[in-house]
């Protein structure tokens, strides 16, 4: 029997105009149906002009999964592949907001909604950032990818905007460059405090106050040579000779086998001695016992004296001449 004021619930057997409410359902002649077709399972109602408008379904939307979000399509609930939520995660195949800008950095913002910033931009290859900061970075150090590409700083590693501080070893692989018209301080110190040696190595030396270098073998003077006296080599070595009086000698010459010096006798030879302004020049007194060798000649201006003690050799078949 109709009851006025209500609109009853019909059950149809399908959702055309003509469908036929299967029998036992209660009927409302004055008020719009609203029906359930077991075939499909689709809401629907007839409106006044008897036209069937369906404005939804049950449970699922046709597919064998029921963790497609649903959203209202046309009137009708329908769902999509593309927006799965399974219980716990949203996954959604494309996302547009028309609040963001195309190339920017999505992130949360206030109140956790979606945002960006022309700060922080990604070109499918670049990530871009006008600024980055983090909480585990010291000021004034130097920023290098640490442990698993974390990025990283160290007390041992500093810049202060004009001066990079290095404490430990500063290894280049490649030919460096120095282009400053200044100058470029190395590692000095005394020869007590040498390094172990490598070769290749450079430093000032404070002790000889001269520049060092390590050779593979021995540190040697870079840039001059080294003085010694020697009073013990028994064989003969060549004189060195420079280009220059004064200032810094770019090339030092040695001397050839006629004119060479014994460190151990004192004893200078030459194929050939010339005095410039005429005078040959020796002591009136021979102080050091000396022996003329064998195929040898000596020559003296006299008067000389034999001072006392000394004595003076002539070989068997050399001469001492005293003029």
């Amino acid at each position: 029997m109709a009851q006025t004021g209500y609109t009853p619930i019909k059950i149809y057997a399908s959702s055309t105009a003509s469908a036929v409410p299967l029998a036992g359902n209660l009927d409302n002649t004055n008020g719009a149906e609203l029906a359930i077709n077991i075939a499909d399972g689709k809401l629907f109602y007839k409106d006044s002009a008897g036209v069937v408008q369906v404005i939804g379904t049950k449970g699922g939307v046709g597919t064998s999964t029921n963790t497609q979000v649903l959203f209202n399509s046309s009137g009708t609930v329908a769902g999509s592949a593309n927006m799965i939520f399974n219980g716990t995660r949203l996954t959604v195949a494309d996302f547009a907001d028309s609040s963001l800008t195309s190339g920017r950095v999505t992130f949360a913002g206030s109140g956790g909604a979606l945002s960006d910033a022309s700060g922080l931009t990604w070109d499918g290859t670049n990530f871009t950032a006008t600024q980055v900061r983090s909480s585990g970075l010291t000021s004034g150090r130097v920023t290098f990818a640490g442990a698993s590409g974390l990025l990283s700083d160290s007390s041992n590693l500093t810049w202060n905007g004009t001066t990079l501080g290095i404490t430990g070893a500063l290894t280049a692989t490649a030919d460096s460059t120095f282009s400053s018209t200044g100058a470029l301080t190395i590692s000095k110190g005394t020869t007590a405090q040498r390094p172990t040696a490598v070769s290749g190595m450079l430093r000032f030396n404070t002790t000889t106050t001269e520049f060092e270098g390590y050779n593979g073998t021995t540190w040697a003077s870079v840039g001059g040579a080294a003085l010694s006296n020697d009073t013990s080599t028994s064989s003969n070595v060549f004189p060195l000779f420079a280009a220059a009086t004064s200032g810094t000698a770019s090339t030092i010459y040695t001397s050839n086998a006629k004119l060479l010096y014994k460190p151990s006798t004192g004893e200078f030879q030459s194929s050939e001695l010339v005095a410039g302004n005429g005078i040959f020049v020796n002591s009136k007194t021979v102080s050091a016992n000396y022996t003329v060798p064998s195929g040898s000649n000596a020559m003296s201006a006299g008067p000389v004296t034999v001072a006392d003690g000394i004595t003076v050799t002539v070989s068997d078949g050399s001469v001492w001449t005293v003029i």
